[in-house]
């Protein structure tokens, strides 16, 4: 029986010194610090994790280059999803540019802190989206659910752009609320070129979170992307807000181990193997 490898497709480091975190304050204790590559490397050994995907965690080019240097400096890094400033009109340039590393993926703009509910619709961030689905590089959506009907609108516009969903939309899971998210996930699920994460979700539960808080948000995300379309991720150190790697991991692992092997292959490695397509992955 083949082992599976395991992809963590979801995880943060970050350096306070380099001051482009503007999210990140003193109020959130158990992130205000530097965590780097060798805070992970033990975990990663422990639990036997093949590998990850850095997501960028500050709104600059400079955080880019520095996830694109650390991919270069750790075997397990096995790509980066960047930033770009993409109202910009050089922005498809700089995208071309990044696109020369072989560990660049593709972008994650941070919707979720953007104050207009309607900025992914703008036309001066097209030409960014349009660059991203001719290059075949990968769209990280930073959504919460009232963003989910705009980026309906979204994909009807862009046909061909790979698109993860981060966190599950953040369902609001600590009220127990499912509509409208449920069903706007399922609309977003008809398009096949949507994927979604399974990372996050412990965290909009809250420190008390529990099995049964869970369970409808993972069941109807299965219902609707498959295995095929879900990729397992950590949200590490974010994750560290309510919960920690190896809990997360062995509650996400306990509920796909049920779905049978096959699932477990997809969602914790081969769904980002499909979807990110990094050299390192395929390499």
């Amino acid at each position: 029986m083949n082992p599976i490898r395991i992809i963590d497709s979801h995880q943060h480091v970050w350096q306070l010194s380099r001051g482009d975190y503007g999210w990140l304050t003193p109020q959130l204790k158990p992130l205000y610090r530097d965590f780097l590559p060798h805070d992970i490397a033990p975990i990663f050994k422990e639990l036997k994790i093949d590998g990850s995907i850095l997501v960028q965690a500050a709104p600059t080019l400079a955080e880019t280059k520095f996830l694109l240097d650390l991919a270069a400096q750790h075997d397990f890094i096995l790509g980066v999803v960047g930033w770009v400033d993409m109202e910009s009109s050089d922005a498809p340039d700089h995208i071309h540019k990044l696109a020369n590393n072989s560990y660049f993926l593709g972008i994650r703009p941070m919707i979720q802190d953007i104050p207009d509910i309607d900025w992914m619709l703008k036309k001066e961030i097209a030409p960014s989206l349009k660059t991203l689905e001719t290059l075949n590089l990968t769209f990280d959506a930073l959504v919460l659910p009232p963003h989910l009907p705009n980026l309906i609108q979204l994909l009807k516009r862009y046909p061909h752009l790979k698109v993860v969903i981060d966190h599950g939309a953040k369902p609001f899971i600590k009220n127990a609320i499912l509509e409208p998210w449920a069903t706007e996930m399922k609309t977003l699920a008809e398009f096949p070129n949507v994927f979604c994460k399974l990372s996050g979700l412990v965290t909009e539960a809250g420190t008390t979170w529990s099995w049964n808080q869970l369970l409808p948000y993972f069941s109807h995300l299965f219902a609707c992307f498959g295995s095929q379309r879900i990729m397992w991720g950590s949200d590490f150190p974010v994750l560290n807000l309510a919960s920690d790697y190896h809990a997360w991991f062995q509650f996400c692992w306990d509920y796909v181990s049920v779905l049978g092997r096959d699932a477990l292959k997809n969602v914790f490695g081969g769904t980002a193997e499909q979807f990110y397509q990094c050299r390192a992955i395929i390499s």
